[in-house]
């Protein structure tokens, strides 16, 4: 962990993300005992972890905030190595609190699983019509700013982390179209691109122009608030502005979050007669088999045998 060192802070309780001590970590490590390569493994997990605490300004974290790095790490992350992720981080908050440095507030924090449906649901395109509407009773730019995140996610497909990432640079033409180059999940460069549609493209770029720091190396989207102004935003932000847009709406369930704009994406697009291979590239699917779990969804729901039995029995009847 070159660039990143950890100090605890023992009489505060605090962890100070700005520093490691070396000693801290060799004797996390030795108190492991463990194989070298799962070392290795570990020492890119505590990175990642203190990262995500320096990107989201994270001094005194809680059990919501393991949480939420759990989250973006399944956003971006096989669930091998999530769930790889989530063990070290475990076993590192528990060697603190047994060393009396910090209470451990990842005890029994999961990590993912090979799902075979979906834990968060699509919108319906009344529904995403219903949220745009909310985004038309303010024009600041923090406004612009929300609905041209909201309208990027919701007709690219776009996860948390990649609208994060995206810098202003990564706008760019092919042919005749605007596209965006992303860092996909797994992927450790822009080496992927989701095309930007005229209306899309507009809303961006009516935002753009209330910004005065609109380089081309700066973020695409950046902070409106006073002490992070112009800064990138956070996956915690996005998904926070996501979900106060639904809300506002009405859409006030577990089962909607920022990901829902990602499933809505793809079944839309499948819906609208999208053929099971261009909906994986929509996707950026790394297997296909992801994108037949839309398939088959959407198969199950166009099922009529439930009308059907329905009629049987209530046909004619005074019920």
């Amino acid at each position: 962990m070159n660039s990143h060192v950890i100090t605890i802070s023992q009489s505060s309780s605090q962890l100070a993300i700005s520093s490691l001590s070396p000693d801290l970590y060799i004797n996390f490590l030795s108190f492991l005992d463990v194989k070298e390569k799962t070392v290795d493994t570990y020492r890119k997990a505590l990175k990642r972890l203190f990262h995500y605490f320096m990107e989201n300004r994270i001094t005194r974290p809680i059990r919501s905030d393991l949480i939420a790095f759990r989250d973006e790490l399944k956003a971006t992350c096989k669930a091998s190595t999530v769930k790889t992720y989530l063990t070290a981080t475990r076993l590192f908050f528990r060697w603190l609190e047994q060393e009396g440095i910090y209470k451990n507030i990842a005890d029994k924090i999961k990590g993912a699983k090979v799902e075979h449906g979906h834990k968060k649901d699509a919108l319906t395109v009344d529904q995403v019509k219903d949220v745009i509407d909310t985004f038309k009773e303010s024009d600041d730019s923090t406004a612009k700013r929300d609905y041209a995140i909201f309208v990027l996610m919701v007709t690219c497909g776009l996860r948390t982390i990649e609208v994060v990432r995206a810098d202003i640079e990564d706008l760019r033409t092919l042919g005749n179209k605007t596209v965006l180059y992303v860092q996909g999940k797994g992927k450790d460069e822009k080496s992927e691109y989701v095309i930007i549609t005229r209306e899309v493209e507009k809303a961006i770029r009516s935002y753009l122009a209330t910004r005065t720091d609109a380089t081309d190396k700066a973020p695409l989207f950046s902070s409106t608030s006073n002490n992070s102004k112009g800064k990138r935003l956070s996956t915690r932000t996005v998904s926070g502005l996501v979900k106060d847009s639904l809300v506002k709406t009405g859409l006030n369930s577990s089962r909607l979050t920022a990901h829902s704009l990602r499933h809505t994406a793809v079944t839309l697009s499948l819906l609208g007669g999208s053929t099971l291979q261009e909906a994986r590239q929509f996707a950026r699917h790394s297997n296909i088999a992801t994108t037949e779990i839309y398939a088959h969804n959407l198969e199950r729901i166009a099922n009529p045998c439930e009308g059907i039995v329905s009629s049987s029995i209530f046909k004619n009847s005074s019920l």
